[in-house]
């Protein structure tokens, strides 16, 4: 090949090559008009007799990773086999973590929910299924209002007298609900009674959950009084404490009216009261 039969091909490629450049950024550019154009297409009208789609308008906390991932696209880590729970969480400073197990209840969980929005607070919440299964409401809510919703079983059921099958079925049938009416699987799980076994580890584990238990219990399910509720939250308080109160399950007006009074003063104290993230260490 001569030197100008080579300059000549040389020139052809460049010319090919350059047509290409431009025909991927017009690709690109229609791209970033579907994505991100003032102003958008309108969308295509439904077909004859296919019903109308309401508008969606998710809240702000739908559109924020709930369980401490980072970017919505980043993958999760492995959730790792545990042998115990975690009993609380270290190392976020005048940080408490508020829990409350066995609803939702449709008298008293409203009450609970009213009181943490009043004072900008988030908790997490041990559902029970067979209770969110009727109640799915208050899970929509618990998730428009930033709180997290965790795994307590389906039936509140003693897991150490149970078959590893039936701790399943007990656990996925609760995640499914939760899933569905919350709007994503939970990413924590909590044992009734605190009663733990290498099962639920393992099955938990596999279903992406964390075995969170509690540092101060209120014992508010034997209703003790609205009083001894307040004095257990208050004199348990410290750093990474995590508490365990019930919104169902029985008679919860002391722990509603317990809620009302210590909240306001763990705040004023200078706690912050927050939902746990994941990954955990």
């Amino acid at each position: 090949m001569t030197k100008d039969q080579f300059l000549t091909r040389r020139r052809v490629l460049l010319a090919g090559a350059a047509a290409l450049g431009a025909a991927g950024a017009a690709g690109a550019a229609g791209l970033f008009a579907l994505d991100g154009a003032d102003e958008p297409a309108p969308p295509a009208a439904p077909a004859a007799g296919a019903p109308a789609q309401r508008p969606q308008n998710p809240s702000a906390y739908r559109l924020q990773p709930l369980t401490g991932y980072g970017p919505p696209h980043a993958a999760p880590q492995r959730t790792p086999v545990r042998r115990e729970p975690l009993l609380k969480i270290p190392g976020r400073g005048r940080t408490m973590f508020l829990t409350f197990d066995d609803g939702p209840d449709p008298h008293y969980t409203p009450h609970i929910l009213d009181t943490l929005r009043e004072h900008d607070v988030r908790a997490t919440f041990f559902v029970c299924g067979e209770q969110a299964d009727w109640n799915r409401d208050l899970l929509a809510r618990m998730a428009d209002e930033g709180h997290v919703v965790g795994n307590h079983t389906w039936s509140h059921p003693l897991l150490t007298q149970l078959s590893r099958s039936r701790i399943r079925s007990e656990m996925e049938r609760t995640s499914d609900v939760i899933e569905e009416a919350y709007g994503e699987r939970p990413r924590w799980f909590r044992a009734p009674y605190g009663a733990w076994n290498r099962a639920a580890f393992q099955l938990g584990a596999e279903m992406g959950m964390e075995p969170l238990a509690w540092t101060v219990d209120t014992e508010d399910w034997t209703t003790p009084g609205t009083s001894a509720i307040v004095r257990a939250v208050e004199s348990g308080a410290g750093p990474g404490v995590v508490v365990l109160s019930h919104d169902a399950g029985g008679d919860r007006s002391q722990s509603v009216s317990a809620l009302r009074r210590y909240l306001p003063q763990l705040l004023e104290s200078g706690y912050r009261l927050a939902v746990p993230s994941r990954p955990y260490a």
